[in-house]
């Protein structure tokens, strides 16, 4: 029996062009990181862009997912507090570092006790002091870490990782997939991670999802 903080993918089924991509039933556990993996074309980030709510619309798609007993499929994508975090960290080059953390937390709340969890944030991975920096001046690790802090100071339901490791070199993939892995599990948020790298898959620990190409791909 799902959790009631589960995240779960009820037969969701996604097309193009009337070929179908994939077919999945799944149930996340919180704290869970589930992993999908599959050649290139075969629909892994497209599942990710559906349970988002950010589904192109050259695709078609059916089934719910849901949290616990949120139906989110009908939602926006700003409605479903699922964080996405990508393999480009996507850091807003107008702003400081504390700027893009900002842009991501809920309204609400006092500018002070906003400042106050930012630079806590900041604290716990290794990057005190760093709120007025420019990100430009930002090391991909650290862009990367900053890029994390943005989705969790929007406190998501759930978490969705999209190769987001795979632009660092062997040492900063390390470090940051201890990072991810060991915030989502003290949050208790079901996660779904799409990666090509065994590595990434054998770090998480979890169940791993293979997925194939249709036989009348090409």
């Amino acid at each position: 029996m799902p959790s009631s903080d589960s995240l779960i993918l009820d037969a969701v089924r996604i097309a193009l062009d009337g070929r179908s991509l994939l077919a999945l039933d799944l149930a996340v556990a919180p704290g869970e990181i589930v992993t999908v993996m599959g050649p290139s074309g075969v629909g892994k980030s497209t599942l990710l862009d559906y349970v988002a709510g950010f589904l192109p619309t050259a695709f078609s798609a059916s089934g719910a997912v849901r949290l616990g007993e949120l139906e989110l499929t009908a939602l926006p994508a700003e409605a479903r507090h699922v964080g996405l975090l990508f393999q480009d960290p996507l850091l807003f080059p107008h702003l400081s570092v504390a700027g893009n953390l900002a842009f991501g937390m809920r309204a609400g709340g006092n500018r002070r006790e906003r400042r106050r969890r930012i630079d806590a944030a900041l604290d716990e991975v290794g990057l005190g002091g760093y709120a007025e920096r420019d990100p430009a001046t930002l090391s991909g690790g650290q862009k990367a870490r900053v890029a994390l802090l943005r989705v969790l100071l929007s406190r998501p339901r759930a978490m969705l990782l999209d190769e987001p490791f795979s632009k660092l070199d062997a040492t900063r993939r390390d470090e940051l997939r201890r990072l991810v892995f060991a915030q989502v599990r003290e949050r208790r948020l079901p996660t779904l991670m799409v990666t090509h790298d065994a590595a990434d898959a054998q770090a998480a620990g979890g169940r791993v999802i293979e997925l194939d190409l249709p036989s009348d791909a090409g």
